[in-house]
């Protein structure tokens, strides 16, 4: 088992489809504790017992600043430490650039990007006392292409920021011994994208994709746990795309 005695926090991740889910019960899989965070409404407490037993759910929104630190604050006391931290916790809008109003622009780059920093924020000081931590932050193809995909420009602009904190905090941190890497998934089925892509619009996608399909939600879920693991010791400041080659860089 990869993560064999190790706790690691986890953003949105009580979404029945999502990544955050995906990831908590690999993890699991892997020895991990595992702390829910998600908003109330999705019931983290009862996601996390059906991940299994010792997990736990924790209500977060990650764009409050306070909310992180007792979230974390409530991990470390059910846990005793915290090894990983999963910035997941992401929405999306659909918008043209004309149509982004400043409800919007703040409601997509607060969770995206603030709530990025807000947790990271929070697990750094107990990370820095022990010298050790890995934190990987959910990016997206659509920082790396500008968007065309599902988002908009202003969902574009939130993870194109998070690519450039995350590699910040890796070169920051570094010394510290804490990791701080990002995943750059394509179009992924989950509850974020369910519902409003029709099948014309996924075969469309797919003809892009030299993979032949779209991306699942395991399939980002295993990079988060390279990434969390030891497999990657020395793998900081990176970014690994997860897009079945839409997007192959030169």
């Amino acid at each position: 088992m990869l993560l064999a005695g190790k706790t690691a926090v986890i953003s949105g991740a009580a979404g029945p489809r999502g990544i955050g889910l995906a990831t908590a019960r690999l993890f699991a899989e892997h020895g991990a504790r595992v702390a829910i965070l998600d908003l109330g409404r999705a019931t983290p407490k009862q996601v996390a017992s059906g991940v299994g037993e010792g997990h736990i759910g924790i209500i977060c929104d990650v764009t409050s600043k306070a909310a992180c630190r007792d979230a974390v604050e409530q991990a470390l006391a059910a846990f005793g430490r915290i090894d990983i931290a999963i910035c997941n916790a992401g929405v999306t809008q659909p918008l043209k650039v004309m149509d982004i109003d400043d409800a919007a622009w703040d409601a997509v780059l607060d969770v995206n990007l603030r709530g990025v920093l807000n947790l990271s924020q929070a697990v750094i000081p107990h990370m820095r006392e022990r010298r050790s931590g890995a934190i990987a932050c959910m990016s997206s193809v659509s920082a790396q292409r500008g968007g065309g995909i599902f988002g908009g420009p202003h969902y574009s602009a939130a993870k194109a920021g998070v690519l450039g904190l995350a590699k910040n905090m890796a070169r920051e941190l570094g010394p510290d011994g804490i990791r701080v890497n990002c995943v750059t998934p394509g179009l992924i089925q989950t509850d974020i994208t369910g519902g409003k892509l029709t099948d014309e619009m996924k075969r469309d996608i797919v003809k892009a994709v030299p993979l032949g399909r779209l991306g699942e939600a395991l399939d980002v879920a295993r990079i988060f746990l390279f990434l969390a693991s030891d497999l990657s010791s020395y793998v900081t400041g990176a970014v690994i795309d997860v897009n079945g080659g839409m997007l192959i860089h030169g």
